[in-house]
């Protein structure tokens, strides 16, 4: 019976006492798990909180405990699944573990990750993001909900936002305040006017303007946006199009990568690799049958050659 069959994986990542354990009791609470099927839980670390027993009970959860991360192997992962045969996973990660080879080479190629949930204590972020923010990126890199917890009114939640969406453009993310009220909607301050027809952007606005089209790609359509990028050009591009591109880093220093949306420019066979040029383009939002949602795609009036940018590197934070 459980050979071969899929069996759905809920990941719950963050750092020790960021809240993972308070969120697993509260989904518990709210009744997600009450079918009547069994569910394995695997625990990686303790933390000062425990899951309540009787509700573990109630909701047919068994608990196993693996502190160690070489002892989470895949064969580990059969046997526990041979022995309690359950219905779906629970993994309490622990914060210091690799999240990416955790999903991607530890566990079976049938254990399907269906919904990964990231805890950040507001309090401490500024601590980890300074010191260790290689390892919070990679949470968020896999992170379909992230929770920023016991969040104050004077803390900076829309750069936290910027932090999450800066790495993982689909993920959701939500602010629980001291007193347990939830916030999602938070506005990020754009150092341009939104509202108006014709936007330039500064060599400094492109990574902001960057992540708010990205997802609020009817916000900018048919508006004129005017900015510097980089040529970008590869062989599985349709013809007649390019990227306008700037450099980013979303970690470190070794994770600087190119960003940009697809230009569409009848005269791009002109253009040169890693040619800077200033663009005037047109947003035009197509749809995303991958994504099933809205993304960018720029369609290009003017390209005129430039000099390159005082900081050639675009920050999100």
């Amino acid at each position: 019976m459980f050979g071969n069959k899929d069996v759905p994986v809920y990941l719950f990542t963050g750092f020790l006492e960021s809240g993972k354990t308070t969120c697993i009791q509260e989904i518990l609470e709210e009744g997600n798990f009450e079918d009547g099927l069994k569910t394995l839980f695997i625990i990686t670390e303790e933390g000062e909180s425990e899951v309540d027993e009787n509700l573990l009970r109630y909701n047919k959860v068994t608990t196993v405990v693996i502190e160690d991360e070489e002892d989470l192997t895949e064969e580990k992962c059969h046997a526990m699944v041979k022995e309690h045969k359950p219905a779906r996973i629970m993994i309490e990660v622990n914060g210091m573990w690799d999240v990416a080879k955790l999903v991607n080479e530890t566990i079976p190629e049938n254990w399907v990750v269906v919904q990964t949930f990231t805890t950040v204590n507001a309090e401490t972020f500024s601590m980890y993001i300074n010191n260790m923010k290689p390892l919070l990126m990679a949470h968020f890199q896999q992170s379909d909900l992230v929770i920023f917890n016991r969040c104050r009114q004077d803390m900076d939640r829309a750069g936290m936002r910027r932090n999450v969406k800066a790495i993982n453009r689909q993920a959701q993310v939500l602010f629980e305040s001291e007193d347990g009220s939830v916030e999602s909607n938070i506005a990020e301050e754009l150092p341009y006017d939104v509202t108006a027809d014709r936007i330039v952007l500064e060599d400094d606005d492109f990574g902001l303007w960057y992540l708010d089209v990205s997802e609020h790609p009817d916000k900018y359509e048919d508006k004129t946006i005017v900015f510097k990028g980089q040529v970008y050009r590869n062989r599985s591009f349709p013809a007649d199009t390019f990227v306008p591109a700037r450099e980013a880093m979303t970690c470190c220093a070794d994770d600087i990568a190119k960003i940009g949306f697809i230009c569409h420019y009848k005269d791009t066979a002109k253009l040169t690799n890693d040619q800077w040029v200033t663009v005037s383009v047109k947003v035009k939002p197509e749809y995303s049958r991958k994504n099933q949602s809205l993304f960018p795609v720029l369609w290009a009036e003017q390209v005129e050659t430039a000099e390159p940018p005082a900081e050639s590197v675009v920050y999100f934070s």
